[in-house]
């Protein structure tokens, strides 16, 4: 495996780990999910260009826009959770509540 695929993989991996493991707060649960789409819009954008093909080059803006759509989407929920419940304590968030 090359440096920079190793680099990219563990990027995606200690993101994933961070999601996984540390779920006290919706902001770190975001953050990390944006640290993994940005560990996979760099591998793809750097994937396109070694092979350099036309084909590709679009994948790594698509994956772009779609990240950022999730961003502020993810803000969005941020922001009602703590309008409403006065926390991003993500124990407090119950899906069964009125």
């Amino acid at each position: 495996m090359m440096p920079m695929q190793f680099s990219f993989t563990s990027a995606f991996i200690l993101g994933l780990m961070g999601l996984t493991f540390n779920r006290m707060h919706l902001l770190s649960a975001l953050l990390c999910l944006e640290g993994m789409m940005l560990s996979l819009f760099i591998a793809l954008a750097l994937w396109a260009l070694q092979f350099e093909s036309t084909a590709f080059s679009s994948t790594p803006m698509l994956l772009l826009a779609f990240s950022a759509c999730e961003a502020s989407t993810g803000l969005a929920l941020l922001v009602a959770t703590a309008r409403t419940h006065g926390t991003d304590h993500l124990q407090n968030l119950n899906l069964l509540q009125c």
